[in-house]
């Protein structure tokens, strides 16, 4: 909609990526990266980045994957995937980044764990084979190490905030 909105020609080239067909003016480009930034949405404007990005989005692709597991070994997906060496990639993302790209992989999936342990469809067993852990012992020590808890301890965390909503939503109803 701000492209269309600022007369700017572009194509969609799938997923989250748009490509400026030609080259925008200083301040109409000023204009647009502000208007974007107000929903959250960055520019991309030089191959370093760009490429980071697409790490990312691999990354957040293989961990989100249905397919159970997404990967046997993350180098070979994201090497196959990018079409680059995996020591290339762990390098670029790092000197970009500042965090390797294995602390990123860490962090990510452990979001997900926390996002599938909070809506409570799958045990543990079933989590750490979903993210392509060796054992559910380790997931919970990595889990551990990122989040200052036990996936036992924030699960039952999420089970009393569960519970105390729902009483609050019965006393309100019978207070109404």
């Amino acid at each position: 909609m701000e492209l269309d909105h600022l007369g700017i020609d572009y194509a969609f080239l799938g997923g989250n990526e748009v490509e400026l067909k030609s080259s925008i003016p200083a301040g109409l480009f000023c204009q647009l990266k502000e208007n974007l930034a107000s929903f959250g949405i960055s520019i991309v404007d030089n191959q370093k980045d760009l490429l980071v990005q697409k790490i990312k989005d691999a990354i957040l692709e293989m961990i989100y994957s249905e397919e159970n597991p997404p990967v046997s070994k993350t180098s070979v997906y994201l090497s196959e995937k990018l079409n680059l060496s995996y020591g290339h990639l762990t390098n670029l993302f790092s000197e970009e980044t500042l965090t390797t790209l294995e602390n990123y992989i860490i962090l990510q999936k452990i979001e997900r764990a926390k996002d599938l342990i909070i809506h409570g469809e799958y045990n543990l067993t079933e989590i750490a084979d979903k993210l392509n852990y060796s054992s559910v012992a380790h997931l919970s020590n990595q889990f551990k190490k990122t989040t200052g808890l036990t996936p036992s301890a924030f699960q039952r965390i999420v089970n009393k905030r569960k519970q105390a909503k729902q009483i609050s939503s019965k006393q309100e109803l019978t207070s109404n």
